[in-house]
């Protein structure tokens, strides 16, 4: 099967569109030349009619002057002019019977007939009272030749119109069966082109949102199909590279919780004085190695905390949940943190329902809630807003604390990247909360955004728009 590339592709279409339009002119071409050629003839007859005509009448006339002549005179010379006018009368009625369409039907023949009875009533020297009839027959049929004329070049006129008629709708057809067969080529160049070229734009749209469990496959031109294939090959290595980090954290956690669980063990052993008793220096040590276990511990748990996001990310569940108990869920687990800090968390929700992946949700306005108490002053106020727009919707987080600087907006959202700013009290987080955060939108179909970064207004304003189910 002959696999067309990008360019050969466009190239065949532009060429098949306009072998259309070209079959199109020739066809016009045609059917013009068609109409001219039957215009050109029709005139042609017109004339020879028309002239005709007019020469049989003037001849007609010549021949009753000879004959009224004759029959007065009885003079050979005139019997003789005679005969040539009425030769020169019988060529015209020849060139009015070689026009085609039987035009005046039996008038020549009768004509001929009269002028040969005439012709033979002369030579004989017949009495006047049997030639005068037939002259003044002579004129009749002339007058009757005529009209037949004129009916007959109207009825050549109306030939025409109809067919000059019917070659407009002809072309017009022609011009419509082509523009459409055209703008149908083009229609269909457009859907075979663009929808590999759509394919390959939302591959790499799941390859940049880390879903790696969807198959690449690129139709289309050649070239086309080539990327696919590559695609395809980046795909499954990026997952296989996924797959090993992941394993790859794994076995680092894991590896380092046990002797971290040792040197925790050892060091609560120390502060117990369960070995012997301590001097000052010696306490102080001690509570320094206290204070990095627990630092690299809660390190390490973030690192599986962010690694389990990872995964939970790829599988969406969606649930009928209710905005305000969302809100009241994610306070009410903060609840003693609240109360230690003495703040006030306002919620602002509608009482409706909409079909949201609920799990995953919870971590996200449970991380932005944690990072708001930690940052928030004592006493502070924290806002929790819902709103649904369409078929999405929206939650904000506000505080009242130091907010984030402006050139931490890009970066915030990365792991382990802590803001400039200090909180108004020490904290010990490690700076995946947010990560966390940006990989479960993603994971939905949604964003997370920094409203109001600049530091000088107080507070963090954080929104997440999430597209229902």
């Amino acid at each position: 099967m002959i696999r067309l590339s990008f360019r050969q592709s466009m190239l065949a279409g532009f060429l098949l569109i306009a072998s259309l339009l070209s079959w199109a002119a020739v066809r016009s071409w045609l059917v013009l030349e068609q109409f001219v050629d039957a215009s050109r003839l029709s005139g042609e007859h017109v004339l020879q009619l028309s002239g005709s005509i007019q020469e049989l009448a003037d001849r007609t006339v010549d021949l009753e002057r000879s004959a009224r002549q004759f029959v007065v005179l009885n003079e050979a010379t005139l019997i003789a002019r005679f005969d040539t006018h009425l030769a020169h009368a019988l060529a015209a009625v020849g060139r009015l019977e070689s026009i085609p369409g039987e035009a005046l039907g039996t008038l020549t023949g009768d004509w001929r007939a009269a002028a040969e009875e005439l012709s033979a009533g002369l030579h004989r020297a017949a009495p006047a009272g049997e030639l005068l009839p037939l002259l003044k027959r002579l004129a009749e049929i002339n007058g009757e030749l005529a009209h037949a004329g004129r009916q007959w070049i109207d009825l050549q006129n109306a030939m025409l119109l109809a067919q000059l008629e019917q070659s407009r709708l002809q072309l017009a057809g022609l011009v419509a069966v082509t523009v459409g067969g055209a703008f149908v080529v083009a229609l269909a160049m457009s859907w075979w082109l663009s929808r590999p070229i759509g394919s390959i734009v939302r591959s790499i749209e799941c390859l940049g949102e880390s879903r790696f469990d969807m198959p690449v496959a690129v139709g289309g031109p050649a070239d086309l199909r080539r990327v696919g294939r590559r695609l395809e090959w980046l795909r499954q290595r990026l997952g296989e590279l996924e797959t090993d980090r992941e394993r790859t954290l794994r076995h680092v956690s894991h590896e380092l919780k046990t002797p971290l669980t040792a040197l925790r063990e050892g060091i609560a052993l120390l502060q117990e004085q369960v070995l012997g008793p301590l001097e000052g220096a010696q306490q102080e040590v001690v509570d320094i190695l206290q204070h990095n276990v627990m630092a690299l511990q809660g390190h390490i748990e973030s690192l599986l905390r962010l690694n389990a996001a990872c995964f939970e990310a790829r599988r969406p569940t969606y649930r009928p949940l209710l905005l305000r108990k969302l809100l009241a869920d994610v306070v009410q687990g903060r609840e003693l943190q609240i109360q230690a800090r003495q703040l006030t968390v306002l919620r602002e929700a509608p009482a409706i329902a909409r079909n949201l992946d609920g799990e995953k949700l919870l971590v996200v306005v449970d991380n932005l809630l944690s990072n708001a108490i930690d940052f928030s002053p004592e006493g502070g106020v924290i806002r929790l807003q819902a709103a649904a727009f369409g078929k999405s919707i929206r939650i904000s987080c506000i505080d009242q604390g130091p907010g984030i600087a402006a050139e931490d907006a890009e970066r915030i959202f990365e792991p382990f990247v802590q803001g400039r700013l200090a909180s108004p009290t020490p904290r010990q987080g490690s700076g995946v909360g947010l990560s966390i955060v940006r990989e479960l939108m993603t994971a939905m179909g949604g964003r997370v955004m920094l409203v109001r970064s600049d530091g000088q207004a107080p507070g963090a304003h954080f929104c997440i728009e999430v597209p229902c189910g």
